[in-house]
């Protein structure tokens, strides 16, 4: 079985065979059901896998589809023009970085698409493009933003830059309300809601599916999908192991699952640590191994000197993961980042209660992140899965 480890694009993923774990369904109903999304994941959740295979849907390329439910469930298969915006591998600390990414992508749309303007403003050239992409093609425009939280996390620590950022970006998202009429679609990504308010004030007509039970798994692997999918993949890492099927499920259950993102929902596993662990036979630490968020670093020392008792949590619902909460709670973005997760054994109308996802996540952060703080007891931490 060839596992897509480190492939983000879903063309890629298809034309080299690797499994695909069918999340055509969900996509289906949102695509047409709705025109604005907002979808909050952890890193190293398929995010990015997840917007390619929109953009490979909204490009019409049906074949990529065969036997997924979405090749039946669709019938017109339209190819649309498509803005996709990727600020994962841009590094912001510089104050022009992000008005540098904007044009740098601005000038390859309006190379293709053409454009009247000759303003500078990115949100005055992103409307004019959208209209211009729309008139070329007479198909509405397709955006796709991926990570758009990024050019403010990386600045965290610089409220000026942060600041100037998050205007410039409010201004940009703004011409999505704007240019409605031009508009089939527009999907956002991100680790966080940071910003959603500010920044997105002026797109209030956005969905945010983070918390929707109807979308709560279509990123992450449900067990379901792991004994249909990998039977045969788990009895071969537990033949290795010397232990039997049901042990490896029941260890691969306990290190990588238990991720809920909504109440009375499905767990999912990490789906990046499970098809390591699949693909090399074995446990290990492997969403760790890819490194801890700078901003979350920067969060926690700057607005945390001492971090909570996490053995028993509980979290208002109202205003869960608003902007700038991390400066008087850190929960929200404990649990947006990955490190917590939603108890299913507590269902309240008012609050939310957090534990630890799984056994990964504990013992990476007991052991990798508490040394960050020489000045916390360690008898304050409880195994509390």
């Amino acid at each position: 079985m060839l596992y897509p480890l480190g492939i983000q694009k879903f063309e890629k993923a298809r034309n080299a065979g690797c499994v695909y774990i069918d999340k055509t369904e969900m996509i289906y109903k949102m695509v047409s059901e709705g025109c604005y999304y907002f979808l909050g994941r952890p890193r190293r959740f398929g995010k990015s896998l997840l917007v390619s295979t929109l953009e490979a849907y909204f490009s019409g390329k049906k074949d990529l589809f065969e036997n997924l439910a979405i090749y039946d469930m669709e019938t017109k298969w339209e190819k649309y023009p498509i803005l996709h915006l990727d600020f994962a591998g841009a590094n912001f600390l510089e104050p022009v970085r992000l008005r540098d990414v904007l044009k740098e992508a601005l000038d390859g749309w309006q190379a293709e698409y053409g454009s009247q303007t000759q303003a500078e403003a990115p949100e005055i050239r992103f409307a004019s493009i959208i209209k211009s992409a729309y008139a070329k093609t007479g198909k509405q425009v397709v955006i796709l933003v991926d990570e758009y939280d990024k050019p403010i996390l990386d600045l965290i620590d610089n409220a000026d830059i942060e600041e100037t950022n998050r205007a410039m970006l409010k201004a940009f998202y703004g011409v999505m309300k704007s240019q409605d009429e031009y508009i089939r679609f527009g999907f956002l990504t991100g680790v966080t809601k940071l910003g959603k308010v500010s920044v997105f004030s002026d797109l209030n007509n956005i969905t945010d599916i983070s918390l929707s039970d109807d979308y709560a798994t279509i990123c992450g692997v449900t067990e379901e999908e792991l004994h249909n999918v990998f039977d045969d993949e788990v009895e071969a890492m537990a033949q290795k192991g010397k232990m039997t099927k049901e042990e490896c499920y029941a260890k691969l259950a306990k290190q990588y699952d238990g991720y809920h993102f909504g109440e009375d929902v499905p767990g999912v596993y990490n789906p990046y640590s499970l098809l390591r662990a699949l693909s090399d036979r074995k446990f290990g630490d492997y969403w760790f191994e890819t490194g801890t968020p700078t901003h979350l670093i920067k969060i926690l020392n700057t607005y945390l000197p001492e971090l909570p008792d996490l053995s028993d949590i509980e979290v208002p619902k109202d205003g869960f993961g608003a902007v700038e909460s991390y400066k008087t709670d850190i929960l929200p973005l404990l649990y947006q980042s990955g490190y917590l997760t939603l108890r299913q054994d507590c269902n309240d109308e008012y609050f939310y209660y957090l534990k630890f996802p799984n056994r990964e996540v504990e013992t990476g952060f007991i052991n990798r992140l508490i040394p960050l703080y020489t000045s916390v007891a360690e008898e304050k931490f409880y195994q509390i899965l």
